[in-house]
């Protein structure tokens, strides 16, 4: 058995779906990065324009290094439909944060390789790392990017979390690439609320909902509002409706989904907030924004009822989260919403 094999091996016992390989060298995904920037489709995340070369090549991000090892890891739990009043969630936030979770597994690995190669060198990297996993994830064999431009693997379609390991041993790489089969379907395209994709295979994050309930630190511009439906933490409506994902298995990790009414979630103090989403990818958005996104949410409901807690939000003293909640209530018809604050009384 080749060492290529012996890893795979290792990392199907680890839970992964796949793992390919790939040469530590230039991807020339870098000048497609440094086009999709230029357009300033990248909003907020403006860490993305910093080490664009580091995305591209890992071997300068880690000059040591001499393959690359790509791990696709299925999302936890399965998807369910979401009950009245309640937010809707990302699958892949539904359980603990990925982040460490993710690395920690890829850490496995790489001490499992230390055991059949004495005296190698992996260090793993996972989302926050400044490699383009998408692209590499295609030249490893794990998948095509689709016109969602996330990974789609031809048995498992796309609901999976992607992770690599740097090492210095140089291993086969994987070839040749899995080749793209969207074809002509665009349901990704026409389903998305947003607007989000210019073109097929590009996303201006700007307009994506996963952008602006995460990564978007500011107001939401009111344009895009009535289209985030309850959507609080991220968006999977591209990858619902895609044929691709019709029969893709679900991992059997934790991850279930936990029905959290928005009413709920917007009435959570600070310190509430941080207790009951601690170690969770929403505990990393924060208070304020998650709280902000209830409250379109509440705006969306067309629920009268939801006119009372958003009443009772006006005393958080939070700004962002105020503007959201008075725009909830005017969508909603409540006439009170442009009383002054001071007026309902300050939070207990």
């Amino acid at each position: 058995m080749s060492l290529n094999e012996e890893i795979r091996r290792e990392g199907m016992r680890l839970g992964f779906a796949r793992i390919g390989y790939a040469l530590s060298r230039e991807h020339p995904a870098a000048a497609r990065l440094r086009q999709w920037l230029d357009r300033g489709y990248e909003g907020d995340m403006r860490y993305l324009a910093r080490r664009v070369e580091e995305r591209g090549d890992p071997a300068k991000l880690a000059p040591w290094s001499r393959s690359l090892i790509l791990a696709s890891f299925p999302y936890p739990g399965s998807d369910a439909p979401t009950p009245p009043g309640v937010v809707r969630i990302s699958r892949y936030a539904r359980g603990r944060d990925y982040h460490a979770a993710l690395k920690q597994r890829l850490a496995d690995l790489g001490g499992r390789i230390a055991q059949l190669a004495p005296g190698a060198r992996c260090s793993p990297v996972a989302d926050t790392g400044a490699l383009l996993e998408k692209p590499w994830g295609v030249r490893a064999g794990l998948g095509w990017q689709g016109k969602h431009t996330n990974l789609i693997d031809p048995e498992g379609g796309s609901w999976f979390f992607v992770g690599e390991l740097l090492t210095d041993l140089e291993l086969e790489p994987d070839a040749p690439e899995v080749t793209d089969r969207c074809g002509s379907c665009t349901r990704c395209l026409e389903a998305c609320p947003t607007e989000a994709f210019p073109e097929p295979y590009v996303l201006d994050a700007r307009r994506c909902i996963s952008y602006l309930t995460i990564e978007h630190k500011g107001s939401i511009p009111a344009p895009l509002r009535a289209a985030m439906g309850n959507h609080v933490f991220g968006c999977d409506i591209c990858q619902e409706v895609c044929p691709w994902n019709d029969a893709a298995p679900n991992s059997a990790e934790e991850g279930a989904h936990e029905a959290i009414p928005a009413a709920d979630l917007l009435a959570l103090t600070r310190e509430q907030f941080n207790r009951r989403f601690a170690g969770t990818a929403l505990r990393r958005t924060g208070w304020s924004r998650v709280l902000r996104n209830a409250a379109v949410a509440l705006g969306n409901s067309d629920d009268p009822e939801a006119i009372e807690p958003l009443r009772q939000a006006l005393r958080i003293p939070d700004p962002l989260v105020r503007e959201h909640v008075r725009w909830a209530l005017d969508r909603l018809g409540d006439s009170r919403s442009s009383r002054p604050e001071a007026q309902l009384g300050s939070p207990a």
